[in-house]
């Protein structure tokens, strides 16, 4: 009997051992999966970045005595080409749809506070007397409203293009001064005095520009909330005019003459950060 029960128990915990050993070899952890980055929704961020290119400007006289002053009377003053280049830094906002795992559109507008300015100088001479004419132009702040679609070539990493309308506060000038100074009449009814080795004729003039902007960048979504990018845009403020006017004698009208700049563009490479809601 007792001989029957040692064999009975035998067989139960061989049985048992089997069956634990089968369920280890056929038991596996789930995996936990990290939850996909969803790019939908609200964004806020700050960027800062360098602007640069080369426009030119052109100059007209406006009557008979500037004519003779930058005309066909000495040697007539010359267009300029110059540099606008400089730093700007601002912040943008917008909203993303994410249409597929791989691809999204949005709308984003952004403002910039800039120092993007540039000058330059053309030499003229009136029967001798040696001046010059300096045309200058500062972007004192731009923005620009602007669809974007792109790519997603990971969860994270967003390749985009990007387009549309660009404004921005310019201030121009053009400005005459001569070396030795003179007084210029026509007829009794246009004049012009310019005193020795100051500014002459001058234009100042600020004006909002409107015109486009088409680039793209990468943003990569490093934390949960938080993407980094790295962006490109050309932006075409369009072209503009001004009139600079001389100090004239009583009973006259002044003299004046007519600066023209050709379209204020420029390329911007920016990095910025992005907080999204």
């Amino acid at each position: 009997m007792k001989k029957y029960l040692l064999a009975v128990v035998s067989v139960a915990l061989g049985t048992a051992s089997v069956h634990a050993a089968d369920l280890a070899a056929h038991y596996t952890k789930t995996p936990v999966m990290a939850p996909a980055y969803n790019w939908t929704g609200f964004y806020g961020g700050l960027n800062v970045g360098y602007a640069f290119n080369d426009p030119t400007a052109t100059f007209t006289a406006n009557d008979i005595v500037s004519n003779s002053i930058i005309g066909n009377l000495g040697t007539a003053a010359a267009p300029v080409a110059y540099d606008v280049k400089g730093v700007l830094g601002g912040a943008q906002a917008g909203y993303n749809w994410q249409v597929s795992p791989n691809w999204l559109i949005g709308l984003e507008a952004d403002f910039q506070g800039s120092d993007i300015k540039g000058s330059a100088a053309t030499p003229y001479a009136v029967i001798g007397r040696p001046g010059q004419i300096e045309a200058q132009q500062n972007v004192e702040w731009f923005g620009t409203l602007r669809a974007r679609a792109g790519l997603l070539a990971t969860n994270k990493l967003l390749v985009y293009g990007t387009g549309g309308l660009a404004y921005g506060s310019v201030r121009e000038d053009s400005i005459l001064s001569n070396t030795i100074g003179f007084t210029a009449v026509a007829g009794g009814t246009v004049s012009a005095v310019c005193a020795a080795s100051v500014a002459c004729y001058t234009g100042p003039t600020t004006k909002i520009l409107t015109g486009y902007t088409v680039g793209g960048g990468f943003e990569y979504a490093a934390w949960q909330n938080v993407s980094l990018k790295a962006e490109y845009l050309y932006v075409n403020l369009g072209s503009s005019n001004i009139v600079s006017t001389a100090p004239a004698l009583a009973g006259t009208t002044p003299s004046t003459i007519g600066t023209h700049f050709s379209d204020l563009d420029f390329h911007v490479v920016r990095v910025g950060a992005n907080y999204h809601f």
